[in-house]
């Protein structure tokens, strides 16, 4: 009677088993085709998001209507604004990837910003009035953080091909292109290392809140 009793529950086992390694595989196809949640380390992008926020980027959005001028992008920053190795080890590297994966850290190569320019553009700071010109006009920037300025440092680039300027908004606590403007690539990130677009804030319920998407901030030279 024991032994009858012992098998059900080890095919009971094997099932909570069997389930849980199939959720885990369709969280896992669904992160890395669709959706994905990231954790928000820094204050960087305040007031819009926060340090300790989740949000809910989509992997597609970018797909069907090509990356704007003032959209917030999330991209893996490998090669550009962290290295390309960590020089942590593997097993660091694992323990932080399942952190991350998880949604309990946030990541040290993954990164949120916002599009200030775009391939071709012509970026400047500051114009008449202390704002960032595009294409010579204006930028109006509503986004940015109470208080701050638009850029206290000074620069005049033009972005390559495939190639974006990203900046935080909260930006006098955002290290962005402007910090990289040395550097091989000069802190233009490649449009391939774009994840995808944040849609949702999912953590802390009390700031639980959809992400819509911005209007292109100013028409380029093109008229695009």
């Amino acid at each position: 009677m024991d032994h009858a009793e012992r098998q059900p529950r080890k095919r009971g086992w094997r099932f909570v088993l069997l389930a849980l390694v199939l959720a885990v595989a369709i969280s896992g196809l669904v992160r890395s085709l669709w959706l994905d949640v990231y954790f928000i380390p820094s204050e960087s992008m305040e007031p819009l998001l926060g340090t300790g926020d989740r949000i809910l980027v989509s992997r597609t959005d970018f797909a069907a209507d090509p990356i704007r001028r003032g959209d917030i992008v999330v991209f893996d920053g490998r090669g550009t604004f962290a290295p390309l190795n960590s020089g942590k080890g593997p097993l660091a590297d694992a323990v932080g990837a399942l952190g991350h994966w998880l949604g309990l850290t946030g990541s040290d190569t993954t990164y949120v910003k916002r599009v200030i320019g775009l391939p071709g553009d012509h970026v400047v700071c500051c114009g008449a009035g202390g704002k960032l010109t595009v294409n010579g006009q204006p930028l109006e920037e509503p986004y940015i953080y109470p208080g701050d300025t638009p850029s206290e440092e000074k620069f005049d680039v033009i972005v390559p091909q495939d190639r974006l300027w990203l900046m935080g908004d909260h930006r006098s606590r955002s290290a962005d292109s402007r910090s990289l403007l040395g550097a091989p690539g000069g802190g233009m990130v490649p449009l391939e290392r774009v994840i995808g677009r944040p849609v949702q804030i999912l953590w802390p319920l009390d700031r639980f809140a959809a992400l819509p998407r911005p209007a292109q901030a100013t028409p380029s030279k093109n008229g695009q």
